[in-house]
């Protein structure tokens, strides 16, 4: 099941702060059946580097080959929401953001071109608070508004994309479990960047800091919680000794730094808001993908951590899945809905544990009585798709598809296209989104075969308009390839 999160690894990723491009997206040719399937040709207009666009992107495709990937629509969906609230008071409204989640409980976050920011699991292990979490991702929109990458590239201009080439590859080699190899290739692609321009690395981290302070503000939360984060890396980090957590291998912490943020926080104004329950419901599923073989350490985490009760019962709830115990994981599930009628992650979560034990059809009545309540909901479509695979594929076809044009950028969307597709007698399109996927995920070189597959069929069965745009696709594909060698 492709919401059911994968087994814990460590993987090391090491942070990194790039610009953000302007928003733009890659079009997709049309589908015949009246569909249009989104996918990536090429950055638009207002994207003010295109190179570094594409390699951003072509970075994120080896990374999802490489990285172990925490595959939670739901904890996806917080994470997009949350950074699309803080973007929008951050100086990046409008601007479309992909978030990418890493199966790993270190302590880190990072952005890079193309518009990825990445989230460990182990962020949130960490940040036993809402607000500490929201300080770590306001600091990473801060460099992104502030366009460092950008500002600084002039210093290295002569060697830009070969050196961000070599950067990124040696972050894919570490993310791939390379250890202190990957560290050693990624350390020394940054000098370029980062290691003669110490004095401005740290200018930008302190303004980083200001902007994510402000943006915390106004976003609601108590800018406090930014030194108290700050604090608590520098507190691990000594203990860690000489491997300190993955965040500040590329963040400089200083005392001064921290001094900086401290006296800032103390003269803004505002109280903060509540810690929001839904953070912490994410924050127990987090702690299982953590600890998933070993389920009681997440219960004993929690509980230390003096987590609200209603996450303790949720992730109660969730370990009673994981063991079988489908109907008590249920019921308790259904009663923390009824509690808490506001937060839809609940009752998705419920759909999601019915259709892991395989009550399709219960899991498709939640599904549908949910989505009637809150249309278009990302976790809850992903689960009634699934479920309509194994009673209608035509329904579950149709969702897809159109679940696809809101998330061009979104694998898993097009790994379950591909199936409904071959399911409901579209063969020529399931080659197509199967080719999608892998492309995304970058398999490039299986992804211009499938293409080939794709054309085949399309032309076996006098489809000329779906041939047309298999060529488009084929096209823009060894174009994909042709950025992806950057990395090789």
């Amino acid at each position: 099941m492709l919401s059911r999160p994968f087994p814990r690894a460590t993987a090391l990723l090491m942070g990194l702060f790039l610009t953000l491009p302007a928003a733009g997206q890659w079009t997709a040719p049309g589908w015949e059946d009246d569909a249009e399937l989104p996918s990536l040709s090429a950055p638009d207009s207002r994207v003010a580097n295109g190179e570094e666009y594409r390699l951003g992107r072509a970075w994120l495709r080896q990374f999802r080959a490489r990285a172990p990937e925490w595959q939670d629509p739901i904890a996806q969906a917080y994470v997009e929401s949350l950074l699309a609230r803080l973007a929008s008071h951050g100086g990046l409204g409008g601007t479309r953001l992909i978030v990418t989640l890493v199966d790993s409980h270190r302590l880190n976050a990072f952005a890079v071109p193309g518009g990825v920011v990445g989230v460990n699991a182990g962020l949130f292990a960490f940040a036993d608070q809402e607000a500490q979490l929201v300080s770590v991702l306001a600091h990473e929109l801060g460099h992104l508004a502030q366009r460092h990458y950008s500002r600084g590239k002039a210093r290295a201009e002569q060697t830009q994309v070969p050196a961000m080439a070599a950067m990124l590859a040696g972050m894919l080699i570490a993310a791939a479990g390379g250890g202190d190899a990957g560290i050693g290739v990624a350390m020394g692609s940054q000098a370029a960047f980062i290691q003669d321009q110490l004095a401005y690395s740290r200018r930008y981290e302190q303004e980083a800091d200001r902007l994510g302070l402000q943006t915390m503000v106004e976003a609601g939360y108590d800018p406090e919680a930014m030194t108290s984060m700050l604090r608590a890396m520098q507190r691990l980090a000594s203990l860690q000794g000489g491997t300190p957590p993955e965040f500040l291998l590329t963040h400089p912490l200083t005392e001064s730094r921290i001094s900086d943020t401290a006296s800032r926080a103390s003269r803004l104004s505002g109280q903060g808001r509540r810690d929001d329950v839904q953070y912490h419901l994410v924050r127990a599923r987090a702690l299982l993908a953590i600890h998933s073989r070993t389920p009681d350490q997440a219960a004993t985490r929690l509980a230390q951590d003096e987590a609200p009760q209603e996450a303790k019962r949720y992730l109660e709830a969730l370990i009673n899945a994981e063991r079988g115990n489908t109907d008590a994981a249920l019921r308790r599930l259904d009663a923390l809905a009824h509690a808490l009628p506001d937060i839809t992650l609940i009752p998705a979560s419920a759909a999601e544990v019915a259709f892991s034990a395989g009550r399709i059809d219960d899991a498709i009545e939640r599904s549908q009585r949910l989505l009637r309540l809150v249309p278009g909901h990302v976790p809850t479509t992903l689960t009634l798709a699934e479920a309509q695979l194994q009673r209608d594929p035509d329904a579950a076809w149709h969702l897809l598809r159109d679940l696809a044009k809101r998330r061009p950028e979104d694998h898993r969307v097009f790994a379950l296209l591909a199936e409904a597709a071959g399911r409901s007698g579209r063969e020529a399109l399931g080659h197509l989104a199967r080719a999608e996927h892998q492309q995304l995920t970058g398999r490039i070189t299986d992804a211009i075969r499938q293409l080939g597959v794709a054309r085949r069929v399309a032309e076996r069965g006098g489809n000329a308009a779906a041939t047309a745009r298999i060529e488009q696709r084929y096209e823009a594909f060894l174009g994909y390839r042709e950025t992806l060698e950057k990395f090789q």
